[in-house]
């Protein structure tokens, strides 16, 4: 029998403990041991669980317990966190968390700190979806070439329903939070960081290189218009918040998060709602794509239980390798910078809707080195327009520099909109 304590009885906690009753001979038969949750930490002790174990709220309850042979990380957060795995370490204890912020600021340390002792992490990314495990292991034999995300099921909710029923980003937003699928403050999922946590460990893996949410682009869904909308559907084009991981021409390693442009033909498009979806291109496999559901408690649960069963199997003094390699798989790669991003460029301009206006447009563009594929103009007011462009293939710091010029001449009437195009 292996002995299990569970750090946060929430959601996916109360479905750890219920799978493992409900599915108890499957598991067993699978683990090739019994295993067992016997005690659960939670903040509030008022608060009625559906467990049926002991629970305490204090962490050293399992921690210190010599009797606890794998300890389930599922708190949330990162300090908090980040002691509790740490000592769990420490103390000789394998160790399976679905805390994606806590492996996006810490995950090399925890996995040197680990040594022999198993730190398996499936749960983390994508919820039930074995993505961890389709590249450590299923995909071993490949370089990764890319990796491409929709690793936010609110986000891939809010965006389906604008494009599909035309719905206002502030209308699609409240009804996410009144089905729970957004938080009160929302900022978390449609700003793009949890996004952002789960594509790096992600990296980690692909790529043995270790940044930080800092050191990537992020942004989030917040300016998506109807005219954006518009003008993807115009040609042919489906708008996702994209996690971005890909060896770029200068064999540097591409890591960003950001609404993007893409093709109605991608199959990673036809991934709409709450679904998750994970595009890998291998060097000699091609691509793969994975499809499941990112969050919910029985999902992820599964998720966890795979990692204990694993372990099970393994012993649990046996350490997964990848994530904590220092030395990067690929041969030394390096992160990117954001400004030598090289993509094409979707552009919303307001503008005052009289003659000229565009012929200097152009010419700013032009100046900066960026040329016009697609224009379609749109009428705002009795004054205005807004000017839905594409350009060809540029750099960053080139459309960034342009946008201020644009600004500084006093050609657009807000703040442009940019989208990124990937193909």
């Amino acid at each position: 029998m292996l002995k299990i304590g569970i750090i946060g009885v929430g959601t996916v906690g109360q479905s750890v403990c219920q799978i493992l009753e409900a599915n108890k001979d499957i598991i067993t038969a699978r683990a090739g041991v019994e295993l067992v949750a016997t005690i659960g930490v939670v903040s509030d002790m008022s608060k009625k669980r559906d467990v049926n174990i002991k629970l305490t709220n204090n962490p050293d309850d399992i921690l210190d317990d010599p009797t606890i042979d794998i300890v389930v990380e599922l708190m949330g957060g990162v300090d908090k966190a980040y002691e509790v795995v740490k000592k769990a370490l420490k103390n000789g204890k394998a160790v399976v968390t679905a805390n994606k912020a806590l492996l996006a600021y810490h995950r090399y340390e925890l996995q040197t700190l680990a040594g022999d002792n198993a730190f398996e992490f499936e749960a983390s990314v994508a919820g039930g979806i074995p993505i961890i495990n389709a590249l450590r292991d299923g995909l071993s034999a490949n370089h990764i070439v890319s990796i491409w995300g929709i690793l936010n099921g609110t986000c891939n909710y809010m965006l389906t329903k604008m494009i599909n029923e035309g719905a206002d980003y502030k209308e699609v937003l409240a009804e996410a939070q009144s089905l729970g699928y957004a938080e009160a403050d929302p900022t978390f999922d449609v700003g793009g960081f949890d996004a952002a946590h789960k594509l790096l460990i992600l990296a980690s893996i692909a790529y043995g290189i270790d940044s930080k949410p800092e050191d990537i682009l992020i942004e989030g869904i917040q300016n998506i218009s109807a005219d954006d909308i518009y003008f993807a559907k115009e040609f042919g084009f489906s708008i996702k918040l994209l996690t971005i991981a890909q060896i770029n021409k200068n064999n540097e390693v591409e890591l960003r998060v950001h609404p993007a442009l893409i093709s109605n033909t991608d199959m990673i498009a036809k991934v709409d709602g709450v679904m998750n979806a994970i595009s890998v291109l291998g060097d000699k496999v091609g691509e793969t794509l994975y499809v499941g559901a990112g969050a919910g408690g029985d999902a992820t649960a599964s998720a966890v239980i795979a990692n204990i069963i694993d372990i099970a199997r393994r012993g649990k003094g046996s350490s997964s390798p990848m994530l904590g390699f220092k030395t990067p798989l690929e041969g030394g790669l390096k992160l990117a910078k954001k400004d030598d991003i090289e993509t094409k460029y979707y552009l919303r301009l307001h503008v005052e809707d009289k003659s000229g206006v565009l012929a200097k447009v152009a010419t700013i563009l032009g100046d900066s080195g960026i040329s016009i594929k697609n224009m379609v103009q749109k009428p705002f007011d009795e004054d205005s327009a807004n000017l839905l462009l594409s350009t060809h293939i540029c750099k960053e710091k080139e459309i960034k520099i342009a946008l201020e010029n644009l600004e500084k001449a006093n050609l657009v009437l807000s703040k442009p909109s940019m989208i990124r195009i990937e193909e």
